[in-house]
């Protein structure tokens, strides 16, 4: 526990951390480079003691802690002896720590979806002076600032917003992509494995548009990123809310999507189509199943070979490219699955996980695109905004990178009082959004902006 000391006669302001994996890396290594001038001290929690250990590397500003969110002595204490809460925890669980910040009038952030329960807190929080800053990763985080950012400088040019579109994609960079799928993990396998399940919601011409998920991977947009060629983009579940939240009510269009590589929907829809995305019941001996039982089970019995079933059932020809996709994935391997009381999602992921992780020295690449058709002064145009970013190495992505750093930039404004906003909010408001911007393009997170006509 930290106390209360002077330093200088400057009390030395706490950060606590709570978790420390992988996408607290930047995170912490930032917050640590800026303790030595700002008079910080950075407490980084976690249920292992060794992995924030591992994340502090014996700093003198850095102090690691095992630290149990269940154990309501401990979290009590270590939320009260903060001034700013940092919630690195998976999604659901950031309510509880929220709820402690209230109790203890304490700043919280966290890189997560503002979820119902968070927003009902929003009052409160006004009341006692408290900033709860979510969504500041990358996805969700960075789309919403660089998208407002463009999005309040057509309007104060005087430009009528008519169709906007956002991508985003979490790939493997070009040099260390050798599989046919263009794809490697560089974040959560089983979101990854079910992806897009629900019904994904958009507007088009002035016209609402719902695709259910077994049409999703079949309809697809395609797009250009300098320097990195051709994407394909499968639109994601809600993209209505972001009317209201960017400010485009009666928008005609607008649509956010997922990017992948071409050719990589086509195959996946095929998994999806023989239902090895359902996660909603287990499989009998799940265990004692090869990969290609597994397969078998989705398919007609037939004389014919597992290839020729598969080819015959998913309307696919069996020298294409998809087939040659699905031989180099496993499905139709001899090896036993060994996993208990399986879904037909969880023996998919445990399959990808073999194939699509990045080896030791693999770097994975970030690229984020938004598209802005308005009308200024009668002339139609478009304005493109795009991003990419390459990791280092397995341990130091471009996903932890940009899930990071945006989310420390926004702590530290806050240590140092530059941001007054109290209550729940998102980076969609220019308070947070421009310096928060504005230093991530100076540590190399850029967007590139073409303006034409239409």
């Amino acid at each position: 526990m930290i106390q209360n000391t002077q330093t200088n006669d400057i009390k030395m302001k706490n950060i606590l951390i709570i978790g420390a994996g992988l996408s607290s890396t930047n995170l912490i290594h930032y917050l640590l480079k800026h303790s030595e001038k700002n008079s910080w001290k950075i407490t980084v929690a976690d249920m292992s003691l060794e992995s924030a250990q591992k994340k502090i590397d014996k700093h003198p500003n850095g102090i690691a802690l095992r630290f149990n969110l269940k154990d309501l002595e401990q979290r009590a204490e270590e939320i009260a002896a903060a001034d700013i809460v940092v919630s690195m925890l998976p999604a659901s669980m950031h309510i509880i720590v929220a709820k402690e910040c209230l109790r203890y009038r304490k700043h919280l952030l966290t890189p997560s979806y503002v979820s119902p329960e968070m927003m009902e807190l929003d009052e409160e929080a006004k009341e006692k002076g408290l900033s709860f800053l979510n969504e500041l990763g990358v996805d969700p985080g960075l789309d919403h600032m660089s998208a407002m950012k463009v999005i309040d400088r057509i309007k104060e040019r005087g430009g009528k917003i008519k169709a906007f579109k956002s991508f985003c994609g979490g790939l493997v960079a070009p040099d260390c992509d050798n599989n046919p799928w263009n794809y490697k993990f560089s974040w959560n396998p089983r979101n990854v494995v079910v992806a897009g399940q629900g019904t994904a919601q958009f507007k088009e011409n002035g016209h609402y548009k719902y695709t259910p998920y077994h049409q999703l991977f079949s309809t697809l947009t395609k797009t250009k990123i300098a320097g990195y060629g051709d994407f394909e983009v499968y639109p994601n579940r809600d993209s209505l809310q972001y009317c209201e939240l960017y400010g485009l009510k009666n928008i005609p269009t607008i649509m956010r999507g997922t990017m992948r590589r071409p050719g990589y929907s086509e195959a996946w829809n095929v998994l999806v189509q023989l239902g090895c995305t359902d996660d909603t019941y287990t499989m009998k001996d799940s265990h004692k199943l090869t990969y290609l039982n597994y397969l078998l089970s989705f398919l007609p019995d037939s004389e014919k070979s597992a290839e020729e079933n598969l080819a015959t059932f998913t309307n696919i020809a069996p020298n294409s490219l998809i087939m040659s996709k699905l031989k180099w994935l496993g499905v139709f391997s001899d090896e036993l699955i060994g996993l208990k009381n399986a879904t037909p999602a969880m023996i998919l992921q445990k399959l990808l996980e073999q194939k699509w992780a990045l080896e030791p020295t693999d770097r994975d690449l970030l690229v984020m695109q938004h598209l802005f058709d308005f009308e200024l002064n009668g002339v139609k145009k478009r304005i493109t905004s795009s991003m990419s970013y390459e990791g280092t190495d397995r341990e130091n992505t471009a996903m932890s990178y940009t899930v990071g750093t945006p989310l420390a930039i926004a702590t530290k404004l806050l240590a140092k009082d530059k941001i007054q906003l109290k209550g729940v909010h998102i980076p969609t408001l220019p308070e947070l959004y421009k310096p928060i911007l504005s230093e991530l393009e100076n540590l190399g997170i850029r967007f590139i902006e073409e303006e034409i006509e239409l």
